[in-house]
């Protein structure tokens, strides 16, 4: 695959697809009748909750962790992190002898935080909030001579996450499938940016869809009027993992030229593929990786008017990227309630 130049920043995925060699899994793509049947379509499932801490953060952190050890830098590492690219940070600093620190915001998820310090990484979370944890970062690294790894707007890290839809286009390929519905859960942008680059390139008949909650819309807002949107404040979700406030530069640059869509999700329909992919699908799945399943089984945005007004032009292959898997079974029992019956319909 060629570089693909956004300005002055070069995405290398050739690159990154062999310097991760064996440093990530090869994760694979599920299907289940029962979504389908819900869905109205062949539903397939990207599951990234089966990647190295759990999401599919290890693909960036370890690119851009491994692009510093070739450019011969001895500095450690610092990430600044919901708790998904943390962990990701932690476990390449950790198999690569580096130290790492990790900022998040005052009431981050417990189970992401204690995953960072299995892997001997120092969390740091008193007094940061989503607004001011981007300036602590850079204050910490400059007293400690750290390098920041940044969540998503990074070409090292877009160019990892692209390595997601560099497998999915082998997978489909493999099926004979080649103009899929993708959805893939955004947040900063890094795995949206990333997965389009590679799938545009690869399996240029694929359509991709981001998918946000509905309380953290600054990609569909920003999408909308053509330039990037900065939410007002932090916003409030089930989907922590997806809760920024803007896109990253460099991911937005990305996403204006080659998506041509993005939908939103309440927690509620979260909530209902939650409840479909623990209890039908028995995948362990945090509600951020559930955004893609959300979309689907909703039929939000375009989909809507498709199958409203033309069932015949409905995709008849969707695609769901699992991004992650790292939360605690209480947080998913209070979110999806504790009776095993059908959810109500979303």
């Amino acid at each position: 695959m060629p570089l693909s130049s956004i300005g002055d920043t070069q995405i290398d995925v050739d690159a990154a697809l062999r310097r991760l060699g064996d440093r990530v899994h090869h994760t694979p793509l599920l299907h289940s009748r029962l979504l389908d049947r819900e869905v109205g379509a062949r539903l397939w499932l990207k599951a990234e909750n089966f990647q190295r801490a759990g999401s599919f953060k290890a693909r960036g952190a370890f690119n851009a962790a491994l692009v510093g050890v070739e450019a011969g830098d001895p500095r450690g590492l610092l990430a600044i992190s919901s708790g998904n690219h943390g962990q990701a940070v932690a476990l390449a600093a950790a198999e690569l002898g580096l130290p790492a620190v990790v900022v998040m915001s005052e009431g981050s998820s417990p189970v992401k935080i204690a995953a960072i310090r299995g892997y001997r990484a120092e969390v740091v979370t008193q007094g940061v909030t989503m607004s001011n944890r981007e300036q602590i970062a850079t204050e910490l690294a400059a007293a400690r001579g750290l390098r920041v790894v940044h969540p998503h707007d990074d070409p090292h890290v877009i160019s990892g996450q692209a390595t997601v839809g560099c497998e999915l286009a082998a997978q489909l390929g493999s099926l004979g499938i080649e103009a899929p519905l993708v959805l893939v859960p955004l947040g900063g942008g890094g795995l949206l940016s990333g997965t389009v680059i590679a799938l545009k390139r690869l399996l240029p008949r694929a359509r991709v869809v981001g998918v946000e909650p509905a309380a953290s819309n600054d990609g569909a807002l920003s999408l909308a009027s053509g330039s990037r949107v900065t939410l007002s404040e932090a916003p409030r979700t089930v989907a922590d993992g997806a809760a920024t406030m803007r896109l990253g530069a460099i991911c937005w640059e990305i996403i204006k030229a080659e998506v041509e869509e993005i939908v939103t999700v309440s927690d509620r329909q979260i909530g209902a593929a939650s409840w479909w992919l623990w209890t039908r699908c028995k995948l362990v799945v945090e509600p951020t990786g559930a955004l893609g399943v959300a979309a689907a089984l909703a039929a939000v945005g375009s989909l809507a008017s498709l199958r409203d007004s033309d069932p015949s032009t409905y995709p008849s292959e969707i695609v769901c990227v699992v991004s992650g898997g790292n939360c605690l079974p209480s947080q998913i029992s209070d979110l999806v309630g504790s009776s095993l019956e059908e959810p109500e319909e979303v």
